[in-house]
């Protein structure tokens, strides 16, 4: 694909692809509204090309992404979350009012919207009727796959306008566009899907939509499908070029199942339009004839003054419902994420950096702010006018650019710029009340500073709009530790008293059996109550573990696992197993094994694997416990201890349960067991590996270290 012409990179980057007012408000309606779904917010976004673009773009952000394909706007809402949809609704609807586009007219952005919308449609109707398996991909290439016109339009104006009209009345001036523009509506959208990560087909299905009937032959189904669509919404049915692709492509299409997809999609797109209030040409489905140059109207000039106090009450009140939305937002990450795309929205500020001042406000850094190039996250600035242009502008509490600068740019200035792909900056001071939160830093050209110098106050105010969302985030965050706190000291209180409440029956039984085991002859079951006794200790430690008020578990020691693992045979053999009908075989050495490790953890360990393999097994079935020595891994010495049992099995999310614990209040009683198995033998330093076939058994092995470094070596 030939390379983008930069004004046209500066369009995508500005983020200007209008949507009509009315699918605006009926987003915003619908994301504020309880009742409505993703599900609802995907119905809206699917059927305007500008809201799809833009979610599609902002979900597939490095701070979104996060190595995931996210391949559908469902997908993609579920990534943002309706708090941050809702934000990018109200900066698209602000930036709709107090910069009205003279490049583009309700006509041409309505003619624009039912053609796509038309496509959309008839590409899932015949993706559908050759039972292509992703119907849904294939709406999203047909309403994206004129984005690039859009594009060149607001890029462009007036000469990409007439180039629209005459190509609309003569087909064949559609070859010269890349003479006249240096690349074409097709390759401009499939370059910017490309950018956004998604499917290669989607952006093949784009860039290709408009090839020869030959070409497109060539191509996979995708392409093929949108070829088909596009070309039945804007020639005649009985084109020829339309009726070689179906005879020699390899979907199965009849003419006639086609026809009446075109005409159910027509009737569908006019009820869209109908029900949203937007007005669709005399001429549709045919493109509309009357693309015609823009006439802006005739203002009287006002005063310098008065021009100014008019941008500045205006923008601090276009500005208002921003700042409500991002009050919504529960998370630092969400707030910058919000900032970054406002930038982008209303400003046309596609490259920004974010740098917080620290507790005591003398330091400008980027390192708790994830998604920007890797210099920023370095960046340490002291508060000294002179080091940056950034801090100049904090402690001048003033928007500052590298063009209204006296002296020359700084070495650090210079390199900021250049990673930000840029020729100078615009640094945008964030304070809140007396405090200050930050500086936003945004690349900046000639051109954009030129455009932005009347914007100066509303720039101004978005960033004490940032600064107070920020500032209210953190005391928000600081109110919940200080009742988090507060509910952890009601805990311990309560701990405590359980504690010493549990703590007297425990006593009373180990003073009994203490009694009763002077009472027993030598050779009884003494070795019994020795166990049991030991048992209540470990209930007595882990009831007291309830509180940090008493002592933690002793340090590691040296054990012998086979002694441990007799002693709990003999006390859960016959409750856990035998009890039950469950065969129970073992393989222990009949020599000392020892491990360094703290006996009540692993007691802990042991007794829920067995619960767990206990509760899951039924009667006839079998439980093997075994032990090896010898185990080298990575160069160390292990003990391998295994649970192998030929039950039910165990799904996925259970299996994960050993690795990932799960809050208790979420966790099934069989993967609440395995959630404890997992965090002691973390903190004990044992490797786990888990195998299970649902139907077949499980297998659990944990390799227990037989040396382990001492506190102070760690």
């Amino acid at each position: 694909m030939k390379r983008i012409p930069q004004t046209v990179q500066d369009s995508i980057e500005g983020g200007h692809l209008p949507s009509p007012p009315e699918m605006l408000l009926r987003l915003m309606n619908t994301v504020d509204d309880d009742q409505a779904t993703t599900g609802d917010l995907a119905k809206i976004v699917e059927q305007d090309p500008g809201l799809a673009s833009r979610i599609l773009s902002v979900a597939n952000s490095p701070a979104l992404r996060l190595g995931r394909e996210l391949k559908t706007l469902e997908a993609c809402l579920v990534a943002l979350g309706t708090r941050l949809v809702r934000s990018l609704a109200t900066c698209l609807s602000i930036q709709r009012l107090f910069d009205r586009n003279p490049k583009l007219n309700t006509a041409t952005v309505a003619d624009f919207w039912s053609h796509s919308l038309l496509v959309g449609e008839l590409a899932r109707s015949v993706a559908e009727l050759v039972e292509y398996p992703h119907p849904d991909e294939t709406y999203l290439a047909g309403l994206l796959h004129d984005i690039g016109e859009l594009i060149l339009l607001t890029a462009l104006g007036d000469p990409y306008r007439r180039y629209l009209k005459n190509s609309a009345e003569d087909t064949k001036l559609q070859a010269e566009e890349i003479q006249l523009f240096g690349t074409t509506h097709a390759e401009v959208g499939g370059w910017l899907i490309d950018q956004w990560g998604l499917d290669t087909q989607v952006a093949d299905a784009v860039a290709f939509h408009h090839a020869s009937a030959v070409q497109i032959l060539t191509a996979t189904s995708l392409p093929q499908i949108i070829w088909i669509a596009q070309a039945m919404s804007a020639t005649d049915d009985n084109s020829p070029e339309i009726g070689m692709v179906l005879n020699h492509c390899s979907l199965k299409l009849e003419i006639s199942a086609l026809l009446d997809a075109k005409e159910r999609s027509i009737q569908r797109t006019r009820q869209i339009a109908e029900a949203l209030g937007i007005k669709v040409s005399d001429e549709f489905p045919k493109r509309s004839s009357a693309i015609a140059a823009t006439n802006a109207p005739f203002t009287p000039p006002s005063s310098e003054a008065e021009e100014d106090i008019a941008t500045m009450v205006g923008g601090m009140a276009l500005l208002q419902p921003l700042q409500q939305d991002l009050f919504q937002l529960g998370s630092d990450t969400e707030v910058l994420l919000a900032l970054r795309e406002s930038a982008r929205i209303l400003f046309e500020l596609p490259k920004v950096a974010i740098l917080l001042a620290n507790d005591k406000g003398d330091v400008l850094s980027g390192d708790k702010v994830g998604a920007q190039p890797e210099i920023f996250r370095q960046l340490s600035i002291p508060m000294i006018s002179g080091r940056a242009l950034a801090a100049a502008a904090v402690i001048g509490r003033q928007v500052r650019t590298t063009f209204d600068q006296t002296e020359s740019p700084t070495l650090l200035d210079l390199q900021l710029a250049r990673a930000l792909s840029a020729d100078g900056l615009l640094c945008i001071p964030m304070l809140a009340r007396s405090r200050t939160v930050g500086v936003m830093i945004c690349g900046l050209s000639e051109k954009q500073y030129g455009r932005l110098q009347r914007r100066i106050p509303w720039l101004a105010n978005f960033g004490k709009i940032a600064a107070i969302s920020l500032d209210a985030l953190t005391e928000a965050n600081k109110h919940r530790q200080q009742v988090e706190e507060e509910l952890a000291h009601q805990f311990t209180r309560q701990a405590r008293q359980i504690v010493h409440e549990a703590g007297n029956p425990l006593g009373i039984i180990k003073s009994y059996l203490k009694i009763l085991e002077r009472k027993l002859p030598e050779d009884g079951v003494r070795e019994e109550l020795t166990v049991l006794t030991e048992e209540i200790d470990r209930v007595a430690n882990i009831v007291g573990h309830m509180t940090h008020a008493l002592k933690r578990s002793a340090e590691a020691t040296t054990i012998d696992l086979v002694s441990v693992l007799n002693d709990f045979l003999l006390l859960y053999a016959d409750p856990l197993f035998n009890s039950r009908g469950i065969r129970i075989e073992t393989a222990l050495p009949q020599i000392e094994l020892p491990v360094q490790i703290n006996r009540d953890n692993l007691k802990q360990i042991v007794l829920n694997l067995w619960k767990n393999a206990s509760e899951a097994l039924v009667a006839g079935k079998t439980i093997k416990i075994s032990v090896s020595d010898n185990i080298i891994h990575d160069g160390a010495s292990y003990v391998q201890l295994r649970v192998d049992d030929n039950g039910p099995g165990m799904p996925e999310e259970t299996i994960q349960s050993i690795y990932h614990p799960k809050p208790m209040v979420y966790t099934s009683q069989r993967g609440l067991g395995l959630s404890v198995v997992g965090l002691l033998s973390k903190q004990e330093g044992i490797l786990i590996t888990c195998r299970s076939q649902i139907g077949a058994g499980t297998s659990i092995a944990l390799l227990i270290p037989k040396n382990r470094k001492s506190s102070s070596e760690k």
